[in-house]
């Protein structure tokens, strides 16, 4: 018997409903990853919480590795999205990069970012893996901010914007630790935001 032909509805329905399978296995995941850590969360707790079939997931990502990216990718996503939201409340650019800095230290605070991104990313990802993604989502950021801020002349001319990304992003790496493992967080939070307040005004052209 001749099967009918598939639509572009109904291929748009299928797309649609695969997208939802995926995101409901990442928001679940994302859940279980900063309650339990990585190494305590089996496949088997993430599919019956997602209610989906365990070959859902396997059509979904190779393996739990390959999910838990997906969940760091998702966390990262959110974050560009919080510091490009908190840059556009300030009016001069200075203004707006330093809001960005602040708000990826706020974001150092939350519990599910210092399980998935601060402890388990590395271990579960791999070192150099973990810094890939890292310099990917933040390099950019950075490296855009510090252009524009030497077009304005606030970054002295000469400076080389690559290094001081670089480092800049070796910064902020620096400070999110600290701030997640302080033993008083939100004390580490207001030291540590004042001397990268310190670092950024060191860097101004007056």
């Amino acid at each position: 018997m001749t099967q009918p032909p598939v639509t572009a509805a109904l291929r748009g329905r299928k797309a649609e409903q695969s997208d939802r399978t995926r995101a409901t296995l990442i928001a679940v995941a994302r859940g279980l990853f900063a309650e339990r850590g990585y190494a305590d969360t089996a496949t088997e707790e993430i599919v019956h919480a997602a209610g989906v079939t365990r070959g859902a997931l396997y059509h979904h990502f190779k393996d739990k590795r390959d999910l838990f990216e997906a969940v760091y990718r998702d966390l990262q996503d959110d974050l560009r999205e919080r510091i490009r939201a908190a840059a556009r409340v300030e009016a001069e650019r200075w203004e707006r990069v330093r809001a960005g800095f602040h708000e990826y230290l706020d974001h150092s605070m939350d519990p599910t970012v210092q399980r998935i991104v601060l402890i388990d990313g590395p271990s579960v990802l791999g070192w150099e893996h973990w810094r890939e993604i890292d310099n990917e989502y933040s390099l950019g950021l950075l490296r855009s901010a510090m252009e524009r801020l030497q077009g304005d002349g606030d970054i002295a001319a000469g400076t080389s914007i690559e290094y001081l990304s670089h480092l800049l992003l070796g910064v902020i790496s620096e400070a999110s630790h600290t701030i997640a493992f302080a033993h008083d967080i939100a004390a580490a939070r207001a030291e540590v935001g004042a001397l990268v307040d310190r670092i950024l005004d060191g860097l101004r052209e007056r």
